[in-house]
């Protein structure tokens, strides 16, 4: 059986609407399997993952488009993550005392919601996404609209074991008929129900949708998990803590250990490799 982990874009011809699809099952599976999600939990972070898919293909550049949100309710952390190469992982932190439903404020309570982007060259930019609707989606639309002035529909499901998602865009510079497109592709994406969203090849699910009008599908990417983790990256993140930081923790304990949240791979450094670290300039 063939993977249903794949995002795919496509295009109204001859017009200024664009849009792109995502499933995510395996990639979903291996993710949601790092901790004893609860469902509401579970269901969220699939949301999550499969809009970090669809607003990374959106980038023109190399590198990696994360969704970060922390708050003070029973869902305290959410992060979900794809590069350009469409890899991703996420994670989610929560209290024992979760609702088994409720609106994402409900959830995240007072807190923030952000979106960032890592290019491989560049320096990072983050924007925060308003959080003033009840859905996932919906505050990622507003986002959209206010800080990139793009007229988006985001449409998020997951039954938690399946997630998908499907993204139509509006771009700046359309002519009078996009406005008249944009009005009917709106209307008929809101018709979609989850299972179809969840189990209908692309093809298939485009031309239920928008069989009147004339989409041109692009060759579809695979989506993998796959955690950027390393020992490199940990050293580094070890040298951001500091020197002193780092030689208390090995008189303690006499090596540091650190666990990726994400892969859950773990990593060990000696007094060698903290000397290494802070030191190897001046033992040669």
């Amino acid at each position: 059986m063939a993977s249903q982990d794949q995002f795919q874009r496509f295009i109204f011809e001859h017009s200024q609407v664009r849009g792109a699809w995502v499933q995510l099952a395996d990639s979903y599976a291996e993710i949601a399997a790092q901790a004893d999600y609860p469902e509401t939990v579970r269901k969220l972070l699939g949301e999550a993952l499969a809009a970090s898919v669809l607003m990374s293909g959106t980038l023109k550049f190399e590198g990696s488009l994360s969704l970060q949100a922390s708050g003070t309710g029973p869902l305290t952390t959410l992060m979900a993550e794809c590069s350009h190469e469409r890899y991703i992982r996420g994670i989610a932190r929560y209290e024992e005392q979760l609702p088994s439903a409720g609106a994402l404020d409900e959830l995240l309570g007072e807190g923030k919601m952000a979106i960032t982007i890592t290019p491989a060259n560049g320096q990072r930019y983050q924007g925060v996404v308003p959080r003033e609707h009840g859905t996932l989606a919906e505050c990622l639309q507003d986002y959209f609209v206010r800080s990139e002035q793009i007229a988006t529909c985001l449409i998020l499901f997951c039954d938690g074991h399946r997630s998908a998602g499907l993204l139509l865009q509006r771009l700046p510079g359309g002519t009078e008929p996009d406005d008249d497109l944009w009005r009917r592709v709106n209307h008929l994406a809101s018709t979609v129900k989850p299972e179809e969203l969840l189990s209908l090849e692309s093809e298939t699910l485009l031309h239920r949708l928008f069989h009147e009008e004339t989409v041109r599908l692009f060759n579809a990417d695979a989506v993998a998990f796959r955690c950027s983790c390393s020992r490199e990256r940990t050293l580094a993140a070890l040298e951001a803590i500091g020197r002193e930081e780092c030689y208390s923790i090995l008189e303690e304990q006499g090596t540091i250990e650190m666990d990726c949240q994400f892969c859950h791979a773990q990593y060990r450094f000696d007094r060698h490799d903290i000397d290494q670290l802070f030191l190897g300039h001046s033992l040669h």
